[in-house]
């Protein structure tokens, strides 16, 4: 059975907030994980929790939705929710899900919602994707893959039985990754879930090579960890 998504509301409205966490309540594959009265509340929270989706107001002070959404950078998914027609072309240009114009009826946010979650079983069901490598697409399965380091401008990835050489930045490629199956440990590492042999609060192993588990992962890496 898959896990529900967890979400984030995001509103300066009190009243606006509560009638979306209603709607994810009376939604079976959503949860509530946090209501933040502005998104200054709402960087905080996803820097200490996994958030899956958060339902965003563009027009708050001090930091907008849409600053927000540049600050997340795609590690959540976003459906923004606002009373500003307006805003809808760049909000679309942020590749968010969807665009909610206030009043928003439980129809129109299920429909929003069923974007969210085909978009998120599909990544999580992939078990592959093509890399650039060496002029020509390369494909790699997930299962094969051990960890990933950031050199500079390129990256390796070091399969089961190779060691594959791309230049993308490590955080664009994470993107592609499912989370479900990797996780980021460092500025310059990411590693296979399957693949961990052992691990302490200062590093992972894996294939008997010691990753270090940066500060600023800590915290987050050893939470996913004690739920595997």
């Amino acid at each position: 059975m898959r896990s529900k998504l967890k979400c984030v509301v995001v509103d300066d409205e009190p009243m606006a907030r509560e009638i979306i966490e209603t709607y994810i309540t009376k939604t079976p594959n959503l949860e509530v994980l946090a209501s933040c009265k502005d998104a200054a509340e709402a960087i905080l929270f996803a820097q200490e929790n996994e958030v899956d989706l958060f339902f965003l107001d563009i027009n708050m002070p001090e930091i907008s939705g849409l600053s927000f959404a540049k600050i997340i950078k795609n590690k959540s998914q976003i459906i923004f929710t606002t009373a500003y027609r307006e805003y809808a072309i760049e909000g679309f240009n942020l590749n968010v899900v969807d665009y909610l114009l206030k009043p928003i009826s439980f129809d129109r946010f299920l429909q929003a919602v069923q974007k969210v979650s085909q978009s998120e079983i599909a990544k999580n069901n992939n078990d592959f994707m093509f890399v650039r490598s060496d002029r020509k697409m390369v494909k790699i399965d997930f299962k094969s893959i051990l960890y990933i380091e950031s050199l500079s401008d390129y990256l390796k990835i070091f399969t089961t039985d190779k060691i594959i050489v791309i230049r993308e930045t490590i955080t664009s490629l994470e993107e592609k990754l499912p989370s479900k199956k990797f996780i980021r440990i460092h500025r310059s590492f990411i590693v296979s879930f399957k693949n961990i042999s052992s691990y302490t609060n200062e590093f992972i192993e894996i294939n008997q090579k010691a990753l270090p588990i940066s500060r600023s992962y800590k915290e987050s890496v050893l939470q996913k960890l004690a739920k595997v």
